[in-house]
């Protein structure tokens, strides 16, 4: 089974200004190469995981276009997990979550920009 990974948006790939899109800052870009990475090399499944609905989430979805962001689904499941797991909960499934919010958010982050060049997708 592929890897899932669960990446959140407001705060994670860009800076949060809700309703509105926020800036790219160095570490989302770290984050956006390390989700480019994981898709081209690892064929990880990649999933939009936010709380945004509407128009709001469609600006996040043009966002990850114009960024090169793979997103394989928005705020689902992945299809295979669903069969395995017999059953669809609300709560997205995943190997990683990728949140700003998380604990160790920040080691993370510096743990990537350790690898920068690493992650050139």
């Amino acid at each position: 089974m592929r890897e899932v990974i669960a990446v959140d948006f407001d705060g994670t790939l860009c800076e949060n200004a809700y309703p509105n899109i926020g800036e790219v800052l160095p570490a989302h870009d770290v984050v956006h190469k390390y989700v480019r990475y994981k898709k081209h090399v690892d064929d990880a499944t990649i999933i939009l995981w936010t709380c945004r609905c509407g128009k709001e989430l469609e600006a996040a979805i043009s966002f990850c276009k114009k960024y090169n962001i793979p997103i394989d689904y928005v705020n689902e499941n992945d299809p295979e997990r669903v069969k395995l797991f017999g059953g669809d909960p609300r709560k997205v499934s995943a190997d990683l979550y990728i949140d700003d919010k998380a604990l160790g958010w920040h080691m993370f982050v510096d743990t990537l920009k350790k690898g920068d060049t690493l992650y050139e997708y």
